[in-house]
């Protein structure tokens, strides 16, 4: 690998070039992948792809002038410290916040990267030109902003945070309220039954313990294998996994965790109230996210939550 400094003028111009193919293709993808629940910001990220084709073509015909048709390859993994991109773009589902925060980081880089280039080359035209597009990239915030004025309509914006609150819902809420469910719901019966047949803390907890974490563990691999997101849009299977599985081990030592207490009847009491506080969060959470009525998301949970919890008593009182 070379250092920035030891490249010389032929071959900043070929990396320049190369860097402005790449930032094109990225945005491509970009738009791609965008298009079917984005489509206005697919078209803003289609005319950024335009124009880094086009500063890709004034770099080749001043390197042409410059020093002829054959073109030296020279990627941004041969030059030491040069822009690294995380492959963002090989993700599916993308998440358009962190799109558009990637594509203000990659106009930013850019800007730097050619501001170097000025200060390196000796050549009149060479420096005008790296200045120019420096100068170029520094105004592409202003031009997404005229594209974006552009394509994305009042409707398509309505539109396009309608797709991006179902898809944060699809991704993260569900596999997230489905794991704080079942370890807050299921591991009732076992805790309290424990609870109710040993009288001793400690020895709950140990059995709230290990349900929780073994609950964790199954609803996070039931989670990522039951459906791998592409046709879906769910996201990546292992991050529902890992949020499914930690919330799931979470609703479970919630109401665990008291019984590291000596005292078993104020353990058992200080249980009870965090049980109503998770069925309370977890009321919110379906009236909040999945639109359901505040008395019936309330109800339901209530009468599940009851019914374990009962039977958990029954069980260890018998």
């Amino acid at each position: 690998m070379k250092q920035f400094s030891q490249l010389t003028e032929r071959e900043i111009l070929a990396l320049a070039i190369s860097n402005e193919d790449e930032d094109s293709r990225i945005y491509r993808d970009f738009a791609e992948a965008l298009a079917e629940q984005f489509p206005a910001s697919a078209a803003v990220f289609s005319g950024m792809a335009d124009e880094e084709t086009r500063h890709r073509g004034a770099l080749f015909d001043l390197y042409r002038e410059k020093f002829g048709e054959h073109l030296p390859l020279i990627r941004r993994q041969d030059v030491k410290g040069f822009i690294k991109r995380k492959p963002l773009w090989l993700m599916r589902p993308l998440g358009l916040s962190e799109v558009r925060k990637y594509a203000a980081n990659m106009e930013l880089d850019a800007a730097r990267f050619y501001r170097k280039a000025a200060e390196t080359t000796r050549d009149a035209s060479i420096r005008e030109l790296v200045l120019k597009l420096s100068e170029d990239e520094d105004r592409h915030e202003a031009l997404a902003e005229s594209l974006a004025e552009q394509h994305l309509t009042p409707e398509a914006r309505a539109s396009e945070a309608d797709s991006e609150r179902r898809a944060f819902i699809l991704q993260y809420v569900q596999p997230g309220l489905v794991g704080l469910m079942d370890g807050s719901v299921s591991t009732l019966a076992p805790l309290f039954a424990a609870a109710f047949a040993t009288h001793k803390p400690f020895e709950t907890f140990l059995v709230g313990l290990a349900a929780s974490v073994g609950a964790g563990i199954s609803m996070g691999f039931a989670e990522a294998l039951s459906d791998d997101g592409a046709l879906s849009g769910r996201g990546s299977p292992w991050i529902r996994g890992l949020v499914c599985g930690l919330m799931t081990t979470f609703g479970g030592l919630g109401h665990t965790l008291p019984y590291l207490i000596p005292d078993f009847y104020m353990a058992t009491v200080l249980a009870v109230a965090v049980v109503v506080v998770e069925l309370a969060l977890i009321s919110w959470i379906r009236h909040r996210f999945m639109d359901t009525p505040w008395l019936q998301a309330t109800f339901q949970i209530a009468v599940g939550g009851a019914l374990v919890f009962l039977a958990g008593i029954l069980i260890g009182s018998a």
